[in-house]
């Protein structure tokens, strides 16, 4: 049965233009407004126009790679890889940014049916996506970095990530065990999802309680969005700094976090790591070059990136799914020192 945008925007109960923006990606609509529409596309098959109706029936060698929060710059030996092993196998690869308004699975829907895609990765995102939502999908995905909601049946996508929950407690512990009790926190993490964020803050609390450090929630610096980066990590740790004179270390919950507080570290006079040690997360090169160098719990980016590749291939191939956990390794760059008495 054939709809219009006209059809599906009664059945949601919104205007045409909702409707058009939604499909289109090309304005605000809230998410609750778009699930309600993207529910009444998937229940009928929408096709958007001519061309993609004509494209559904033919068998296409495109995939797509949508990335949450494209400028991230660990993502980018990432899509590096990815882009390079795509096209090897004889494939085209669609790249798309999606901003932090968007829902990745959303567009990876629309995407998929615009461009007749045959499989996807989603890198970066949250940990919150429903088995109706995959179900949607209806092409092969891989998760990059994340996996699905705990409901969602491993036999219904792919994934690759850390365990970001006892990576962060690794970085933790490193600082504990070189003698420091006053340490700070510097995250963000959205309040509605579950993201590697909020798992590395649970790391965070996970060491403390290991070692029974009373928790000090003036030790945390937080911003209950989606802000990040080199501005964001210096005014976190300009706020620890005024509030805790005792700080002796901080664990950044990424590298160009890490980078931001470090500078105001600097910028006070103080010195890394006799004053203040701090450690990022990731391991982008950036840091490594930053003076001085900045520890880190780097994870294995490539090796990631090229096991997302094989892993669509292998469900385009027979439809086998596999959830890979890699370990990352702590580096020792000389911005972390024993704790003086």
């Amino acid at each position: 049965m054939d709809i219009t945008i006209k059809e599906i925007a009664k059945l949601a109960g919104v205007s045409i233009t909702t409707v058009s923006r939604v499909i289109n990606n090309s304005g605000p609509v809230s998410p609750k407004t778009r699930e309600k529409v993207m529910s009444v596309v998937a229940e009928y098959n929408y096709i958007p126009n001519n061309s993609a109706r004509n494209l559904k029936s033919t068998k296409s060698n495109s995939v797509a790679l949508l990335v949450k929060s494209i400028a991230n710059p660990f993502f980018q030996k990432m899509i590096n890889v990815i882009e390079q092993k795509v096209a090897l196998r004889g494939y085209q690869l669609f790249i798309q940014n999606v901003n932090d308004m968007q829902s990745e699975l959303d567009m990876a829907i629309q995407e998929a049916q615009d461009k007749n895609l045959q499989g996807v990765i989603i890198m970066g995102g949250s940990f919150n996506y429903s088995a109706n939502e995959l179900k949607r999908l209806k092409i092969p995905c891989v998760f990059l970095t994340v996996s699905a909601g705990k409901e969602v049946p491993l036999d219904s996508y792919s994934s690759i990530r850390i365990d970001d929950e006892a990576e962060a407690c690794k970085a933790v512990e490193y600082l504990i065990s070189m003698g420091h009790k006053r340490i700070g926190f510097i995250y963000n993490a959205p309040l509605d999802k579950m993201t590697p964020n909020s798992l590395r803050h649970k790391g965070y609390l996970q060491a403390l309680e290991k070692h029974k450090i009373p928790f000090d929630p003036a030790l945390v610096a937080t911003d209950y969005s989606v802000a990040s980066g080199y501005d964001f990590g210096f005014k976190m740790m300009n706020q620890l700094l005024m509030k805790n004179k005792d700080m002796t270390a901080v664990f950044a919950f990424a590298d160009t976090v890490a980078i931001g507080a470090a500078k105001a570290v600097l910028s006070r006079g103080l010195r890394i790591p006799e004053d203040i040690s701090i450690i990022g997360f990731d391991g982008i090169e950036e840091a490594e070059y930053f003076h001085p160098s900045l520890d880190t719990i780097s994870q294995p980016a490539e090796q990631m990136a090229l096991s997302s590749v094989e892993l669509l291939f292998d469900m385009l191939k027979d439809g086998q799914t596999k959830h890979l956990i890699y370990e990352s390794s702590l580096l020792r760059r000389g911005s972390c020192a024993p704790i003086n008495n």
